[in-house]
């Protein structure tokens, strides 16, 4: 199962107004002190329609999160508000919501790099995509993991997209990248009491 259980007072979107939701934006989810932000490409039509980030069903964001030890249950996106509380915060390169990633032009993606840069500073930046990231900050050999650049003095990580359409990477792979970021930017242990291989 990929997804939390919605809450009660979630609604799903209709098909209407996830079509309407094309070039929507959703604020950033951001708070003091956070140990990371994770920046995705740019909303899906799904999460501009809902105001959720990663809200599209088949998005591995929010399992691998928990699996890698960041949150101590598998949240819904609904649930997103809980993040700051755990230093974590959401972010994305380009604003627009678009039903494809490949849709935003060049262009757009270096717009959203330099303002990702001027965003409150975390300990880390943890970019979800590395495609979104070589393009945005003009890094062409730049690989999954940690990197030597620091964007704004700020260390940067960069994930592999959690969209269910990167067929590279499975949960399994995912959630191991998620886990070498939650160590290298945690002093405790994992978030999660119970087992598992974070």
């Amino acid at each position: 199962m990929l997804s939390a259980t919605p809450p009660p007072a979630f609604r799903p979107p209709s098909a209407a107004e996830v079509a309407a939701a094309a070039n929507r934006t959703i604020p950033d989810l951001v708070g003091p002190d956070l140990r990371v932000l994770f920046s995705g490409i740019n909303p899906s039509l799904y999460s501009a329609a809902t105001g959720h980030h990663f809200a599209r069903p088949g998005n591995r964001f929010w399992p691998a999160l928990y699996r890698a030890g960041f949150t101590p249950a598998q949240l819904h996106p609904s649930e997103q508000w809980q993040l700051p509380e755990l230093g974590l915060g959401i972010t994305n390169v380009a604003a627009r919501a678009t039903a494809r990633a490949d849709e935003l032009t060049r262009a757009e993606l270096v717009d959203g790099g330099r303002l990702l840069a001027k965003l409150v500073q975390p300990r880390c930046l943890a970019v979800l995509g590395v495609t979104a990231y070589r393009a945005a900050f003009g890094r062409p050999k730049a690989a999954i993991g940690p990197q030597e650049e620091t964007i704004a003095g700020v260390r940067v990580w960069v994930l592999p997209n959690p969209s269910g359409l990167n067929a590279h990477f499975d949960l399994g792979k995912l959630t191991a990248e998620f886990a070498r970021l939650r160590r290298a930017t945690s002093d405790s242990p994992a978030v999660r009491p119970e087992g598992g291989r974070p």
